[in-house]
């Protein structure tokens, strides 16, 4: 039941939508201040359960009629394009730094920042969605994990030369296009039949 394409869209989707995320500027600045292993394995943690939530959530909606199923998820793309395009930057994330360097803590801080930031975010709602609508949980949670450490790893290792070369403004045009093109299909399928 795996499917390749699912898991590549999924992380093609999550990834463009993660890049302009509070979080991928939070793992910057953790980045910049500890190192950089340890910073990630706190994110990483917090991003596989975030996703193993979202892809409950979504697995709970395909026991609705289908094109229920798709109406609903197409709204939900479609409020997540909506949130890209509309939403206010506020990049001054507050982050207690640890006492000491120590891998336990600088992790412990990775991973309760993204824990509490993500809960609820746009790409955990994306997940979800795409959970039910590809109806894959193995293959959308890879893509969903495998998108988001991109990101973190991205943000933590080289997040200030990719944001020099890429406008954050077009990163962000980028994800919410995607968006509306899933939201399009699946409002499609859910109306048509």
């Amino acid at each position: 039941m795996f499917s390749l394409t699912v898991a590549a869209i999924v992380f093609g989707v999550i990834f463009l939508a993660e890049l302009p995320d509070k979080t991928a500027l939070a793992g910057l600045m953790l980045g910049t201040r500890y190192r950089a292993s340890y910073v990630f394995c706190g994110v990483a943690a917090a991003f596989l359960v975030h996703v193993a939530l979202a892809i409950a959530a979504g697995s709970v909606l395909t026991l609705l009629p289908r094109h229920w199923v798709q109406g609903v998820v197409g709204l939900l793309f479609l409020a997540g394009a909506a949130m890209l395009l509309f939403k206010h930057d506020d990049h001054e994330e507050a982050v207690r730094e640890p006492a000491d360097q120590s891998f336990w803590k600088v992790a412990g801080t990775g991973f309760m920042l993204i824990l509490v930031a993500e809960f609820g975010d746009l790409t955990q709602i994306m997940t979800a969605n795409l959970a039910a609508r590809y109806n894959d949980p193995i293959a959308v949670g890879l893509g969903a994990v495998l998108g988001l450490w991109a990101v973190a790893g991205l943000g933590i290792v080289g997040g200030r030369a990719l944001m020099k070369r890429v406008p954050l403004r077009l990163i962000t045009r980028i994800a919410a296009a995607v968006m509306l093109a899933l939201a399009g299909f699946s409002l499609y399928e859910a109306f048509a039949g």
